[in-house]
């Protein structure tokens, strides 16, 4: 009778270092927003802008629950991924707090954000994007944007390469 053997595939998850994890964010434009609301944990996606300036992600949002629950808790946290297979994947979790901007600033950082985006989504796509509402969220109507910013508290990274 013939023996069978078993091989074990080593393939371990490992820290990404912090340039790396910044990198991730900055070379992406989606991600996964958590944050409570009435003692319960939500996570949703949201189009962001890593601007590495203020070491901070920015967003925008129409009034509603998210911002409603962000107003209120504003400790929150941000999952950024890039898979392309169950062993080859990278991951970035952002811990920071949320900041309501106003004015000038926020003018100012909700054109950043458009650009930046309307880049990464150019080069990872092809697209060619010429308004906001082709790659972030639709407002219909609903007034002026909320923009905000995640002050970034810590960052850290996972990743798996076979």
């Amino acid at each position: 009778m013939e023996k069978m053997t078993t091989v074990k595939n080593d393939i371990m998850i490992k820290n990404l270092e912090t340039t790396e994890c910044i990198e991730l964010l900055n070379n992406n434009y989606i991600g996964h927003l958590a944050f409570i609301s009435h003692k319960e944990p939500y996570i949703l996606p949201i189009t962001y802008s890593y601007n590495q300036k203020s070491n901070s992600i920015i967003g925008y949002s129409a009034e509603g629950h998210k911002i409603d629950a962000m107003r209120k808790n504003d400790l929150v946290s941000l999952e950024v991924e890039e898979i392309k297979s169950v062993n080859n994947w990278r991951s970035v979790n952002v811990h920071g707090t949320f900041e309501e901007l106003q004015g000038i600033d926020a003018k100012y950082l909700l054109h950043e954000f458009a650009q930046k985006v309307k880049k990464l989504v150019e080069q990872k796509e092809g697209a060619h994007p010429e308004f906001i509402s082709e790659f972030s969220s639709k407002l219909y109507g609903q007034g002026i944007p909320i923009v905000y910013r995640i002050n970034i508290h810590e960052i850290t990274g996972k990743y798996r390469n076979s």
